[in-house]
């Protein structure tokens, strides 16, 4: 199996793996740009499982880059009061950004940080 990693991005937790692509909510980027993540809390290669403490953002580095951006599927809310003949329905779309994961990989140099 390849190296996949858990990361926190968007207030949610995804299970991510390299040359696949993911929906997230709707990110300040253009379509085309390359980002990193840096909220990593596992990351499995091979053999070896690294668990963060709380997150692994020096020792491992995932790189992504934004597809596209789109609108997910209709939500439809309809409310009625009964015996008042009063009806709405309400609809919207979530905005949300799909990436692609490029890679996730070792960085060479091990920075030593401390989370209070």
């Amino acid at each position: 199996m390849a190296a996949y990693a858990i990361i926190q991005a968007c207030g949610k937790q995804f299970w991510v793996e390299e040359n696949k692509f993911y929906d997230f909510d709707k990110l300040p980027l253009d379509a085309g740009d390359s980002f990193s993540l840096n909220k990593i809390l596992l990351v499995k290669e091979q053999d070896s499982v690294q668990l963060g403490k709380p997150f692994l953002d020096t020792e491992y580095r995932i790189q992504a880059t934004v597809l596209r951006h789109l609108a997910g599927p209709k939500v439809r809310v309809y409310k009625m009061r009964p015996k008042k003949k009063t009806r709405k329905t309400f609809g919207s779309r979530r905005k949300i950004t799909r990436i692609l994961v490029n890679s996730i990989h070792k960085t060479a140099s091990k920075n030593i940080s401390c989370y209070v």
